[in-house]
């Protein structure tokens, strides 16, 4: 089984990875080969872990030597972010759109060469919805409700999903889209999401050092933490086609389920976990504009799609905390 992971050393490319390897088996399957693709690689990521070969460059320029001997699984993670693709209108187009015209190509490619029909894991984004003047958005979204996008980064990722399923429909490949909720809690440094300011307030603080909060308290956001991301993108990967129970049904996406929380219950979580001094680095720090990104996606799902696909949501925002904390080996005054 071989397995090509794109921007797989990002935060949650690399996550995946680590997951795959810990498991051991895709499908039931040894997994013999797990190939990277990013543009940049950290000195020692997966250095000497016999199944890994990463692939440094530009998307597009690396997939032929990914595909120079079969692949059987893709998960397209390599995406530019929501706040980089408003500000950078052609970047987006480049990084969301046309690359994943290039993945899919040369999966289909193989396809028609008498290789390996590719499955094809997109992850997608809550961003392809957002309330339009004449279809507000309801009070619950599911995957039946009709996205449409309110950014430049939702439209670009819902045009992908929307050629996902031709190339599926053709026989082209089989692709299945995980719809992302907001990540949290993400190590290391924000990057350009709009969303980035929700790691950050819980992230920052424990490692002592003040978030600014773009957005006020009451704003609502769908989140998921890292392991229930991990986990969902794999069982939408491995799960079989089909109409039963338990078996993914047509080529509708499957939003990953929702944890639902206000920005002032996450810094009440916090205060609660890790004390007053921590929760108090968290600073309101007002942007219009990114507030009104955040507002426009929806923050309440129906989950009954991954619910009978055997996904959960986190169980609250503490927990969430608390998971950040053990898989990253911090301890706070009320945790030691």
């Amino acid at each position: 089984m071989r397995i090509v992971v794109t921007g797989g050393h990002g935060f949650v490319g690399s996550a995946l990875t680590s997951e795959l390897l810990r498991r051991g088996r895709f499908r039931g399957e040894a997994v013999d080969s797990i190939v990277l693709l990013d543009k940049v690689a950290p000195p020692g990521a997966f250095d000497g872990v016999p199944l890994i070969h990463t692939i440094r460059g530009e998307l597009v320029d690396t997939l032929p030597a990914a595909f120079a001997e079969p692949v059987d699984a893709v998960a397209h993670l390599a995406a530019a972010v929501s706040a980089e693709c408003e500000r950078d209108f052609d970047l987006g187009m480049r990084a969301n759109l046309a690359s994943t015209l290039a993945v899919l190509d040369a999966a289909r490619t193989q396809r028609a060469q008498g290789g390996p029909l590719a499955t094809v894991v997109f992850s997608s984004s809550v961003a392809v919805y957002g309330s339009d003047p004449a279809v507000p958005l309801p009070p619950v979204v599911s995957e039946t409700t009709l996205p449409t996008p309110q950014s430049s980064y939702g439209t670009q990722k819902l045009a992908c999903e929307q050629v996902l399923a031709d190339f599926t429909r053709k026989g082209f490949v089989d692709g299945r889209v995980v719809r992302l909720m907001t990540v949290a809690v993400r190590p290391g440094k924000p990057n350009a999401a709009a969303s980035a300011f929700v790691s950050g307030i819980i992230r920052e603080p424990l490692a002592g050092v003040e978030a600014p909060c773009p957005v006020g308290r009451d704003v609502q956001l769908a989140i998921a933490s890292p392991r229930r991301t991990v986990a969902g993108i794999l069982r939408i990967a491995e799960v079989e086609r089909g109409d039963g129970p338990g078996q993914l049904s047509g080529r509708l996406p499957v939003n990953l389920p929702a944890l639902t929380v206000t920005v002032g219950e996450m810094v009440d979580a916090l205060r609660a976990v890790a004390g007053d001094a921590v929760a108090d680095r968290v600073i309101h720090s007002p942007d219009p504009a990114i507030e009104a990104i955040v507002r426009s996606w929806p923050a309440r799902f129906d989950n009954a799609r991954a619910r009978a696909l055997g996904l959960e949501p986190d169980l609250d925002v503490a927990d969430v905390i608390r998971h950040y904390l053990d898989d990253h080996g911090i301890t706070t005054p009320r945790t030691q």
